[in-house]
């Protein structure tokens, strides 16, 4: 499906980006993956060729970007897939500004550096695909972490404009939202039964993301009750936030005394 294409993803050293770039490799395409530490071992497994990148700096985008297309030719498809989390221990806006820059630049700019670097060579090409690995949160909320919620509110955002801006110019824009999924960011996670909806593997979200890009569909849910959730908070946005604040009370708060 893949054939001699060239790929590149971020946050490869495991979890999702590792299974993406796995999916890309046995369906024939020629992968570059990256990481905040460089992922050699697991290029060397699963084949790819490997980088060591700080997705929140521009440079670093850049220059895997130009590493990745010196081995394996102008990329195709791009994964900005990196992404991280903090929680709020006390209250909504408690987490430091150290983490809530570094959420706005790994989780969102990093996506803005890799198109900025790859659009006019897609645009000269007529084609190309991006590909952002948002969060189930960028539709809904996540309880505890105000500054995950906003970010991949962002990254969904700025993944739309980019569909809205250049399908027409045969780049597409693929955006995945998935719920639950077994990865080092999920571990130790305290999730009440009857609330996780499908605790997947990251090799099922890769399967739902090579059937959208199939389809040529924006959206990528590998959970599809998200779907769901997502046309009930806009079909009643006040019942959602009674709700979720029901849920957040079930779950347990996270508000401690000053």
């Amino acid at each position: 499906m893949f054939k001699a294409q060239s790929v590149a993803v971020t946050g490869a050293q495991g979890g999702i980006g590792r299974a993406l770039a796995e999916m890309f490799i046995s369906n024939g395409a020629n992968v570059s993956i990256s990481d905040l530490i460089d992922p050699k071992d697991v290029g060397k497994k699963i084949g790819a060729a490997s980088f060591k990148c700080d997705v929140s700096d521009e440079k670093d985008i850049k220059n895997f970007i130009l590493g990745s297309e010196e081995i394996n030719g102008p990329i195709d498809i791009f994964v900005s897939n990196a992404g991280v989390g903090y929680g709020d221990p006390k209250h909504a806006a408690d987490a430091s500004n150290e983490y809530w820059e570094l959420s706005w630049k790994i989780n969102v700019m990093s996506s803005v550096y890799a198109s900025r670097c790859l659009i006019p060579g897609m645009r000269k090409r007529g084609s190309g695909r991006f590909v952002i690995t948002a969060s189930a949160a960028g539709l809904l909320s996540q309880i505890g972490s105000s500054s995950y919620t906003a970010t991949k509110h962002a990254a969904v955002g700025f993944a739309e404009s980019l569909a809205i801006r250049h399908w027409d110019e045969g780049i597409k824009t693929h955006c995945i939202c998935p719920q639950y999924v077994k990865t080092n960011m999920t571990k130790g996670m305290l999730m009440a039964e009857g609330h996780q909806d499908g605790l997947l593997e990251p090799e099922d979200v890769a399967e739902a993301l090579k059937n959208s890009i199939s389809e040529d569909k924006f959206m990528v849910l590998s959970h599809p009750v998200v779907g769901d959730y997502f046309k009930n908070k806009a079909n009643n946005y006040e019942a959602y936030i009674r709700g979720m604040n029901k849920l957040k009370q079930k779950l347990g708060s996270n508000q401690l005394p000053d």
